[in-house]
C-alpha cells in the first residue's frame, strides 16, 4: 500500500542550525501540528512530537515520534467539539485527529486546543471565501508524450484580497492533497483577474517510487484550488523556500519556516475550496 507524508516530519528537525546539534539533544522536544479545515468540511489534525536533528529519519523513526493521545479541542467561539483518531494506513503517520460534527464555514474563526501530558499548544485561523475553478486541463507539450502538467483558470475577485494554494491529488496513489510545487499564489502578482497557470506536482516524503514534477498518462487527478490566510501562505512559501534552498526538504538549509502555533510549531490553517477532476488518456 502506496504511503506518503507531504511535509509534517521535515518540520521536526528546524528548530535549530547545524551548529547547534549539541543544544538540540538536550532540549525538550516541541510538538509539530499539521491541521486544517476547509470550508464544508471537518477539521484533520496530524500530530507528532519533533526529532533531534542528529537522529535519521525513516518512516521507523517517524512512527516512534506520533502522539495519538492527546485531547484536541476545535472551537468556532460557539460551538466546539473533541477531535477523534483513527488508523489511516494509506499515510505516515498513519494517525489522523478528524471531526465530525463542526463543519468549516467561511468567514469563521476557528481555534484550536491541544493537550498533551503537560503541554497546551494553541492556535488560531479562519476560512477566507472559496474562489471557484473555471477549468482544469491535462496538456502534454507534445501529442506523442505520456506525462504532461496540469494547467488551471479561476477569476481572481478583483474587489477582495486573496491569497492562494492550488494543490492534487492522484486517485490511488496519494490519500491526501499535495500542495503544488510553487503553487502559493498572492493576488498582487497577478496583471489581470483571469488567472491561467500551470501546476508542477508537490514534493512527497517517503515516495514508494521516484519523485516526477509532473503527470502521466492514466492518471485521475483532483485539482484543488484554495484559499487561505496570509499565514498560511507565508508558512507554505517557507516550507518551499526550504525545498529549494537545500535540495533535500527532509534537511532544510536555514530555519526560516513560518509557524501560527503557539507553544509548538506547524500550521493550523483555514481553506476555502474548490475542485475539479482531470482524467488524463489511458496509460499505453
Amino acid at each position: 500500500m502506496k504511503k506518503y507524508i507531504v511535509f509534517l516530519f521535515a518540520l521536526i528537525i528546524t528548530s535549530c542550525s547545524k551548529e547547534d546539534f549539541s543544544e538540540q539533544k538536550s532540549l525538550e522536544s516541541k510538538i509539530v501540528v499539521e491541521g486544517w479545515i476547509e470550508e464544508g468540511d471537518f477539521a484533520n489534525v496530524l500530530l507528532s512530537s519533533s526529532i533531534p536533528v542528529t537522529d535519521v529519519i525513516d518512516s521507523t523513526n517517524v512512527l516512534n515520534h506520533v502522539i495519538r493521545s492527546a485531547k484536541i479541542t476545535i472551537s468556532d467561539g460557539v460551538n466546539s467539539e473533541v477531535l477523534r483518531v483513527k488508523n489511516d494506513k494509506n499515510r505516515i503517520p498513519p494517525f489522523v485527529y478528524f471531526g465530525s460534527t463542526l463543519k468549516g464555514e467561511a468567514g469563521k474563526e476557528y481555534s484550536i486546543k491541544i493537550e498533551y501530558l503537560n503541554r497546551v499548544v494553541e492556535a488560531v485561523t479562519s476560512i477566507p471565501k472559496s474562489v471557484q475553478l473555471k477549468s482544469a486541463a491535462y496538456i502534454k507539450k507534445n501529442p506523442i508524450d505520456t506525462t504532461g502538467y496540469i494547467f488551471v483558470k479561476f477569476d481572481d475577485p478583483s474587489a477582495e484580497k486573496n491569497y492562494y494554494q492550488i494543490a492534487t491529488k492522484i486517485d490511488g496513489e496519494e490519500p491526501i492533497f499535495v500542495p503544488s510545487f510553487y503553487g502559493n499564489l498572492d493576488d498582487k502578482n497577478f496583471e489581470s483577474s483571469s488567472i491561467s497557470v500551470q501546476i508542477n506536482r508537490g514534493v512527497l516524503l517517503f515516495p514508494k517510487t521516484k519523485f516526477t514534477p509532473y503527470f502521466a498518462d492514466g492518471d485521475l487527478i483532483y485539482v484543488k484550488l484554495r484559499t487561505q490566510t496570509k499565514e498560511a501562505l507565508d508558512f507554505w512559501n517557507s516550507w518551499q523556500n526550504e525545498i529549494v534552498n537545500s535540495k533535500n526538504p527532509i534537511y532544510p538549509s536555514n530555519t526560516s519556516l513560518k509557524s501560527n502555533i503557539k507553544g509548538g510549531i506547524g500550521i493550523w490553517a483555514g481553506y476555502g475550496q474548490s475542485t475539479i477532476i482531470v482524467k488524463t488518456p489511458p496509460k499505453k
